[in-house]
């Protein structure tokens, strides 16, 4: 019996602290949200990477800004290079209207049927968007005030 109760004395002492600071500071519902989106295209693919981007998934995302649920959309890439294992081509940044908004469900999927009626080659052309890739990965975003008390 003692060893239970120490047990569930350890887990409450490790756990709980852990679990309270990661509830402790959610996404407020009414600041929006940022997510940097990278692409790391396989090399020599870039630019083609570049043109699927513009034409099947940017009107996809200005279509969304419209609608209200994107506040603001844009593509940064490297100026000089870095070492490969850092490397990325492109950066989108989606300021998003609130984390409510970004992480509700979406049916983006028929979003891209209204917008691209022959689906075959919508799909086809986004698939090729995905192939030439190395690396792909998402990192939402979240201020830090410097005059903050801690």
């Amino acid at each position: 019996m003692f060893r239970l109760f120490a047990l569930l004395l350890f887990f409450a002492a490790v756990a709980l602290p852990i679990l309270s600071r990661a509830q402790s500071a959610p996404a407020a519902p009414d600041k929006p949200f940022v997510v940097e989106y990278y692409y790391k295209a396989k090399w020599g693919h870039a630019d083609e990477f570049l043109k699927l981007f513009k034409k099947n998934h940017y009107p996809v995302l200005k279509k969304e800004m419209e609608m209200g649920r994107i506040s603001k959309v844009w593509m940064d890439q490297p100026r000089y290079h870095t070492t490969e294992d850092g490397r990325w081509d492109f950066r989108v940044t989606i300021v998003f209207k609130n984390a409510t908004v970004a992480n509700e469900p979406f049916d983006e999927a028929a979003l891209q049927k209204q917008m691209y009626p022959d689906q075959e080659t919508f799909q086809r052309e986004e698939q090729r968007r995905f192939e030439i890739l190395d690396a792909h990965w998402d990192l939402p975003i979240k201020p830090v005030d410097f005059d903050a008390k801690p």
